[in-house]
């Protein structure tokens, strides 16, 4: 089962006192394969994300969000409830390592859309960077 779906993304990021906050709505697409736990959602990033001309892929389940950023820059961030992963992060600027802890996973996605929550904190060379926040929203389009 493939769908088009629109999708909405709040991220918030708590730095040393300084708070971010970055919304995107674009479009994409929601794969279930026959016989796996979870969904995969497929989008293109923007400029307003400072990652124009990458693609976004998300493989979600209850328990665990693996991001894939493929194009001008690449990643692989792993955030799996209650455990900190060592994650290839890479920027139009460079690449680098960082530890990601994710707290919390809050996932109501299904066929028709839903919600994704994730809480997790970034640390690079063990040294706290930012505490963040997701909210996606997936509807059918």
């Amino acid at each position: 089962m493939i769908k088009d779906i629109c999708i909405n993304i709040k991220s918030v990021q708590n730095s040393n006192d300084n708070k971010d906050v970055t919304e995107l709505f674009t479009f994409g697409k929601l794969l279930k394969e026959k016989n796996k736990d979870g969904y995969r959602i497929y989008y293109e990033e923007s400029d307003a994300m400072g990652f124009d001309g990458c693609n976004i892929t998300l493989d979600v389940t209850d328990n665990s969000v693996t991001l894939t950023r493929s194009g001008n820059a690449v990643s692989n961030l792993i955030l799996e409830r209650g455990k900190k992963h060592h994650c290839h992060y890479g920027t139009p600027y460079g690449e680098f390592m960082i530890g990601v802890r994710t707290d919390e996973i809050k996932n109501s996605v299904t066929d028709d859309g839903g919600d994704l929550y994730l809480k997790y904190t970034i640390d690079i060379n063990s040294g706290f960077l930012s505490e963040n926040e997701m909210f996606i929203n997936i509807k059918e389009r």
